[in-house]
């Protein structure tokens, strides 16, 4: 396998989460290519944000987006040839705000890609403007008397959404997300993985993160138990919160095109 070094300088800031994710894609696409999934096969898009700079650092074919569209490029580079394996990194910022209506309805399709989401609480590339995912009291240039929105639950607002994979890891602990990543990648249908991101210059929490998160035991039984556990706060659990098996939008999409499949329609309108 080729190297996925680019040779380009890395421009995060020292100690940043996002150092951690870059590690555990690294590790995951070493593992699908041993596991036959061929690197021309995997292609990654990004949006705007200290995020989108992985894509500077992938040795892999893209596309590095506008502000909060990664995933509807995503959808479109699936849509056009469904065989490719379409991994979207987004900000909380990104996919959660100016991307909302886009990761929603790739949710709702179950559209056969993968989103990770590196919730890091703020807008960090702009200095540390608050987020929809910023705490409530968080302080930053936009909030500097405190956040009073409260902010979105990104595990339970995606499986309302209709995600049919959906996981939380911990940028710091790589092993266990580079393993989240690989189950995204290989499930059938839309995935979604939030991954806590210290950010160091704005939102330094890993303080928090090191002391309240936990591995879930099992995958929730059903998706009322995944949210409850999604909400907690005294533990914060990693791990697959939701997998489940349904229609995959490009096979829909393909069996609607099925002459037979649209004769058998016109005769049920006709009856």
């Amino acid at each position: 396998m080729r190297n996925l070094n680019t040779g380009k300088e890395n421009t995060w800031c020292v100690g940043c989460g996002n150092f951690g994710i870059l590690a555990a894609i690294k590790k995951s696409i070493t593992a699908l290519n041993e596991d036959n999934i061929p690197l021309a096969d995997i292609v990654i898009t990004c949006g705007i944000g200290c995020h989108g700079k992985i894509f500077d650092y992938l040795n892999l074919s893209g596309i590095y987006g506008l502000h909060g569209r990664a995933i509807a490029t995503a959808q479109g580079i699936k849509l056009a040839n469904p065989k490719l394996k379409v991994i979207s990194f987004g900000g909380d910022g990104d996919s959660l705000g100016e991307g909302l209506e886009h990761t929603l309805f790739a949710a709702k399709r179950n559209i056969d890609l993968t989103l990770i989401l590196h919730n890091n609480g703020n807008y960090g590339l702009t200095t540390g403007q608050a987020s929809p995912l910023s705490y409530m009291g968080y302080k930053g240039l936009s909030t500097p008397m405190g956040n009073v929105e409260t902010p979105f639950n990104p595990i339970t607002l995606l499986i309302e959404a209709g995600a049919t994979f959906v996981a939380r890891g911990y940028s710091a602990r790589i092993d266990h997300l580079s393993t989240l990543i690989q189950k995204a990648v290989q499930h059938k249908g839309f995935s979604f993985i939030e991954v806590l991101q210290p950010c160091v210059s704005y939102n330094n929490n890993y303080d928090l993160y090191n002391d309240r998160c936990s591995l879930l035991e099992n995958t929730p039984q059903d998706d009322e138990q995944a949210r409850h556990l999604a909400k907690a706060t005294e533990q914060i659990y990693l791990g697959v919160f939701k997998q489940e098996l349904k229609p995959e939008y490009c096979e829909s999409i393909k069996l609607q095109d099925n002459p037979q499949s649209r004769t058998e329609r016109m005769a049920q309108i006709l009856r």
